[in-house]
């Protein structure tokens, strides 16, 4: 077992644990005890951008945050798909080998499919859905989306982020609102699981099935009206440059039980540019729902 000593305990403090898959082990923090709530994260974070919610929250809930293969501490196999459909079957497997039920989801870009796929097969086992800057929909009509995905998931961006990290290196801080807010610390945490070029697999799969999982994004959003009644918290980092106030009001336009929370000056990336105010946010929609 790796010791990953570039890891800052004092900051992840958290005990590493391991699902064998048939393609490798995925890595996930557990803390606390309570009602779970899972916290699913997207590209190229793990579950180290949860890492003050956790804190907040192992008090009074269990927290489960999995590193999708290909990131974080998980293996990075290279011969594996990493297709966001694929994620989500490993998160429905972890979920069933933990037993849990009652759940909270936490999902933020990649995290919000990967995890409604979950919960849209399983309503009765999801209590609450905590949606930040995410999307579950098919957006290969939308020209913002397809020029970013054609370029980045293109060869071009492929090499870019093989042979430099470019999604780790440069797009991560571009899509924070206030760039001062990422560290140059967390950021080595962010930049060390996809050191090598051979370990950036899953990284540069993702922004070509922006386009590329289309149909599975169309099966997604055809059943969505299964969790209409969940309630719902909205987080939205309103300076993100990926998801913006049209996404935002789409999912307000879907879920009628649902509380939002904006955030000015914040981008992409809120959990790991605005902890306080998401662990807040989090909290009170965990312990009151949502206003009537």
């Amino acid at each position: 077992m790796q010791d990953h000593e570039w890891l800052d305990r004092s900051e992840f403090p958290f005990a590493p644990h391991y699902l064998q898959l048939a393609a490798g082990r995925m890595h996930y923090v557990d803390e606390g005890s309570g009602e779970p709530v899972v916290l699913l994260h997207g590209n190229p974070t793990w579950s180290f951008l949860y890492r003050h919610l956790i804190k907040q929250l192992r008090s009074t809930h269990r927290c489960i945050a999995p590193d999708y293969l290909g990131f974080g501490l998980s293996d990075k196999p290279a011969d594996w798909s990493y297709k966001p459909k694929d994620h989500a079957a490993n998160l429905t497997r972890l979920i069933e080998t933990l037993g849990l039920d009652g759940i909270t989801l936490v999902m933020q870009d990649w995290g919000g499919p990967i995890g409604l796929s979950y919960a849209l097969s399983h309503p009765r086992n999801v209590s609450r859905l905590i949606l930040i800057n995410t999307w579950a929909w098919p957006v290969n009509h939308n020209v913002h989306y397809i020029a970013f995905s054609a370029f980045m998931g293109g060869p071009i961006g492929r090499l870019l982020i093989r042979r430099g990290n470019v999604f780790a290196r440069v797009l991560l801080r571009q899509a924070f609102g206030d760039k001062t807010r990422l560290s140059r610390q967390a950021h080595a945490h962010y930049l060390h699981p996809l050191d090598s070029p051979k370990d950036r697999k899953g990284c540069l799969v993702f922004p070509k099935e922006i386009l590329g999982s289309s149909a599975w994004l169309a099966e997604l959003w055809q059943e969505i009206s299964v969790l209409r009644d969940k309630p719902v918290l909205l987080v939205w980092g309103m300076k993100d440059i990926a998801f913006r106030e049209k996404e935002l009001q789409r999912w307000q336009q879907t879920f009628p039980h649902h509380r939002v929370v904006r955030l000015p000056s914040v981008g992409h990336f809120v959990p790991e540019e605005a902890p306080e105010r998401l662990s807040e946010a989090v909290t009170r929609f965990l312990h009151e729902g949502v206003d009537e």
